[in-house]
């Protein structure tokens, strides 16, 4: 249950995800508890999602903390050069909307929180704290368009959607969402 007071949000670098690799998948296996039977979904795949993520340049993951207990969390990477986060396009992009630098992309891989704490402003409040100290130019997230409230919630925060992908052969289909960043890296 919520606290009173807002959670209190911590920033993670790459060589803190042994510290917090527990309450990432923890938390996964909750948010995703009536998929995990997927072999997508599973705890299983996600923490092999999570590791290569966290092997990139430039992990980060915010965690909020309420009452000491885990309420969310985002993390992501930039996307190394030669990147192929754009290959399962459906609608392949244009060569300069997908070619990567190793400084250009910030992805977003994941973001949730728990049910208590949703509809509060938590999961916006951890998105723009993950994002306030990056310098690429834009940040791209994928969001099943079997939850057009998660995409619509997406828009408001200045995402545009740029087509369908397919990341993985066993994946579903998700939207693809870009928002520029280059306030930030000022």
């Amino acid at each position: 249950m919520p606290a009173q007071t807002a959670p209190e949000l911590i920033r993670y670098g790459e060589d803190q995800l042994d510290a917090i690799r527990p309450t990432l998948v923890a938390l996964y296996g909750e948010v995703y508890e009536d998929q995990l039977s997927d072999p997508f979904f599973s705890i299983d795949r996600f923490t092999q999602r999570l590791n290569s993520h966290a092997s990139r340049s430039g992990w980060e993951a915010v965690v909020a903390y309420d009452g000491g207990q885990a309420a969310g969390y985002a993390y992501a990477a930039t996307l190394p050069e030669g990147s192929g986060w754009w290959r399962g396009m459906l609608d392949p992009l244009p060569e300069e909307e997908a070619r990567e630098d190793g400084k250009r992309t910030l992805a977003l891989f994941e973001l949730m929180v728990r049910r208590p704490w949703r509809g509060t402003g938590l999961a916006e409040r951890i998105h723009e704290e993950l994002l306030r100290t990056r310098t690429e130019e834009r940040v791209t997230l994928l969001v099943e368009p079997t939850h057009p409230k998660v995409q619509r919630l997406y828009e408001s925060w200045g995402y545009e959607n740029i087509g369908d992908q397919r990341p993985f052969a066993d994946s579903p289909v998700y939207a693809t969402m870009v928002r520029p960043l280059t306030a930030n890296a000022a």
